[in-house]
């Protein structure tokens, strides 16, 4: 899986992710991948797509000033937030809100791999704090 924790940007993914969006101007590959995984529907759903949905959601959140936890893992997408200014609409945020549901639900690779570890209640409370930083936008 390639996490080393459970926060949104602990793992391998999310951090290449939070990379490749801090070198862009506006949120279309944010777009572009919450509605990849609204779009799967009731098939599975990849923990690579799963993992990079939740930091899409997660920066969305930040858009909006609803930071949550900062460290070296967050600083270049901070950064990128300050910097570019954009506030996110409603329809963006209940695309993030949506997703998130979407991971929680079976079938779901993600959900598989975290409640076979010791720290599933862990991830899932993270999970949980990005949807909450969310609904403060709504």
């Amino acid at each position: 899986m390639g996490a080393w924790g459970v926060g949104t940007f602990e793992n391998d993914h999310a951090c290449d992710y939070a990379e490749d969006i801090a070198g862009g101007k506006d949120t279309s590959r944010i777009e572009a991948t919450l509605a990849h995984v609204l779009s799967a529907g009731a098939a599975y759903l990849e923990a690579p797509d799963a993992e990079e949905a939740l930091a899409a959601a997660d920066i969305v959140a930040r858009l909006g000033g609803h930071f949550g936890k900062r460290d070296a893992y967050t600083e270049s997408i901070d950064e990128w937030a300050g910097r570019i200014k954009l506030q996110p609409n409603k329809q963006l945020v209940e695309k993030a809100r949506s997703a998130i549901a979407r991971i929680l639900r079976e079938p779901s690779e993600i959900m598989e791999l975290w409640r076979d570890s010791e720290d599933f209640e862990a991830w899932k409370s993270s999970v949980e704090e990005v949807a909450a930083r969310l609904s403060l936008l709504a």
